[in-house]
């Protein structure tokens, strides 16, 4: 068994290594490397620093980032108190609902706020047509309402949890103290939740600051961080690898930075509970639960309303680029008379990917939290990596580093597994 053990330990670290350590160096050392030169320098970082137009890459990712977070966070933990602790009706479809956003693509809301919102957008259009101005919703806004929309759900399932951990006990001390059902929640409840909500807020963070869909819709000309890398690294007109590459260094460096200052202060803010069974909901008087009902369902529905338009003008006929108000089959027939390639090799590639992860990951997971020593330690730091790595940037690094040679990967189907 032991044995056993070390092998797939071994064989983890290797292949880790080999997919993600391997490429990232790469990644690093072109980003310290003039282009068709093997001269080390900082001049791509000076380079970059120097640009206004880089300069606001960094901002606008920053911003949107920033902005999906604290709103994300400010929507996501009232409702996850709402769906652990009050009675509100239909609790479990909206909590299946509520998943949805983390499983269809964001850049498919992005695209939905383009029909509605866009130049020629449906509402834009109808709109301007009875004398109302409305500008288009591009750029930082639009951005971060989508990110809004699609992210929560990332603060709102460990907030839930997090509330449901609460031992009853500690919130009947408070409240037998004299404090109010605020009191309690401002004292107690939360603090002994927001490690669960800052874990959540962190991957809202890293999954807006490192998003490659959304900007390509709605960014239009400003630029954001994934969307530039893409474009200096592929772009024909200005490519610049070695500026694509300093670039990734500076997003990995800025989401490992969050990341260890969310550890940091976990550590030192740790907060003990002995719940056994979920705390029963509060006594709320009608109105708050009405209120609680309403404000539960409209933030889920609000987030469904991008999807759900897209299905809808998906059935929509149009004449050319003018969308006509026509109910019917006219796009799905095209869709059936075309190839369904593309969604064949998606499905292929899902599956596979699905079943390598699961082969990967569940005794990696088993051994880093029943076997605990230096290795599997080392196993659990470097498999931290990815949440603070792009798929862009390592994608980057897996081109740079599997393009040639006795293991070429570009070009074929295990690159996008991997």
């Amino acid at each position: 068994m032991k044995g056993f053990r070390y092998t797939i330990v071994f064989g983890a670290l290797a292949l880790l290594v080999l997919f993600l350590l391997y490429p990232l160096s790469l990644v690093l050392d072109a980003s310290l490397r003039v282009n068709g030169t093997g001269t080390i320098t900082l001049a791509n970082y000076a380079q970059i620093f120097a640009s206004k137009y880089y300069v606001n890459s960094i901002a606008n990712s920053l911003l949107a980032a920033a902005f999906a977070t604290v709103g994300a966070t400010l929507i996501g933990t009232p409702l996850a108190f709402c769906l652990a602790r009050v009675d509100v009706p239909g609790k479990t479809v909206l909590l299946t609902l509520a998943t949805m956003p983390l499983v269809l693509p964001s850049f498919v809301a992005a695209y939905a706020l383009v029909l509605l919102f866009g130049h020629a957008g449906v509402v834009t259009t109808g709109l301007r047509s009875i004398g109302i101005p409305i500008g288009p919703i591009y750029g930082l806004t639009g951005i971060t309402i989508v990110f809004l929309l699609t992210l929560y759900p990332y603060v709102l399932m460990p907030a839930i949890a997090g509330f449901r951990a609460i031992d009853i006990s500690i919130e009947e001390a408070a409240r037998n103290l004299g404090g109010s059902r605020l009191h309690a929640f401002r004292t107690v409840l939360l603090p002994v939740a927001m490690p669960a909500v800052l874990a959540g807020a962190l991957l809202v963070f890293i999954e807006a600051l490192e998003n490659f869909g959304v900007p390509v819709v709605l960014a239009e000309d400003r630029p954001f961080l994934a969307v530039d890398i893409f474009k200096l690294f592929a772009g024909e007109a200005d490519n610049n690898p070695a500026a694509a590459g300093a670039l990734s260094v500076l997003l990995i460096a800025t989401t490992a930075i969050v990341l260890l200052v969310q550890r940091r202060y976990l550590n030192k803010h740790r907060f003990a509970t002995d719940a056994r069974t979920a705390p029963p909901p509060l006594p709320l008087s009608p109105g708050w639960r009405v209120l609680a009902t309403g404000f539960s369902w409209g933030i889920v529905v609000l987030s469904l309303l991008p999807f759900l338009a897209v299905l809808f003008i998906s059935f929509l006929h149009f004449r050319g680029p003018v969308l006509t108000w026509q109910l019917g089959l006219s796009n799905y027939s095209m869709l059936l008379e075309g190839s369904f390639r593309p969604l064949y090799n998606t499905l292929i590639l899902a599956t596979i990917t699905a079943i390598v992860a699961t082969l990967l990951g569940a005794p990696i997971g088993y051994i880093v939290t029943r076997h605990r020593g230096v290795l599997s330690t080392g196993l659990d730091m470097i498999g931290m990596v990815p949440f603070a790595v792009s798929g862009t940037v390592l994608a980057i690094g897996l081109i740079i580093a599997f393009n040639s040679g006795l293991l070429t990967l570009t070009g074929g189907w295990l690159i996008l597994v991997i």
